[in-house]
């Protein structure tokens, strides 16, 4: 299913946006050395319930996850890189660590994911990931807008990815969001520039880069959720959901806030 939302729910969506990012912000500035990913999800959980939000994760059982979720958030360290089940460990100085949030409020949901490294350690290898990533996403939001096409934007997101060296796995990528996470159309982390679906106003997207050093093969954890690089190396993920607009895309997951 496609959706095109009208500016209502338009309003919703930039209201569940700027929550998604502000937990996300918060929660930023809240992990140090130390942390235990239990007690990220118990702050994300409380958040969210502040703000009469809804969690997208917690009852969320995909056929590709060992369902539900049963979490809040989803906390990937080093070689896990999407869907990292919270569970009890406590982050060391210089991990590499993932924060991936949902949220619907009002009906509309929300999708954002943030790469950092812990600590004051900080190993060349994963800024140069996270940073790759942050370019694609932002190379791929550039390409958005009426009348550009799906293959637009993968082609801006790969073209970036694979310049600096990174494979590329095209199983899990970007998408639709609405009135559910996740919707048509897929967006691919690669792909050919003037293909696909075409890009209207009032459609949500949710773009996500995501790489992994040295390898595009994915493992799954034994908790049936986490996705690990399949040769241990560190991996890296980044999103945003923009709307598309008559002038291009509006980034809908910038924080409002300044300090945690």
């Amino acid at each position: 299913m496609i959706e095109i939302l009208n500016p209502t729910l338009l309003a919703r969506a930039k209201a569940s946006g700027a929550l998604v990012a502000d937990i996300l912000h918060t929660l930023k500035g809240r992990t140090t050395v130390g942390t235990n990913l239990l007690d990220i999800d118990r702050w994300a959980e409380k958040m969210i319930a502040e703000a009469g939000a809804q969690s997208c994760y917690v009852d969320y059982a995909p056929s590709f996850g060992r369902g539900p979720f049963g979490h809040y958030i989803c906390t990937a360290v080093n070689d896990a890189v999407l869907h990292g089940l919270p569970h009890d460990y406590a982050l060391a100085d210089g991990d590499l660590l993932t924060l991936d949030l949902a949220v619907s409020k009002g009906g509309v949901a929300a999708d954002a994911a943030i790469s950092f490294v812990v600590g004051d350690t900080r190993p060349p290898e994963s800024i140069a990931l996270i940073e790759t990533t942050e370019r694609a996403l932002a190379a791929g939001i550039a390409a958005a807008g009426p009348g550009a096409r799906i293959g637009d934007l993968s082609h801006a997101i790969g073209t970036v990815l694979r310049e600096a060296g990174y494979p590329i796995n095209t199983e899990f990528g970007g998408h639709g969001i609405g009135s559910t996470m996740h919707q048509d159309p897929h967006v691919p982390n690669t792909g050919r520039p003037g293909r696909g679906y075409k890009l209207r106003p009032g459609l949500l997207l949710a773009l996500e880069p995501w790489v992994m050093a040295d390898t595009s093969q994915l493992v799954t954890d034994a908790d049936g959720w986490t996705l690990r690089s399949a040769t241990g190396c560190r991996t890296a993920h980044s999103e945003h959901t923009i709307a598309i607009t008559d002038d291009g895309a509006e980034i809908l997951t910038l924080p409002t806030r300044t300090q945690p």
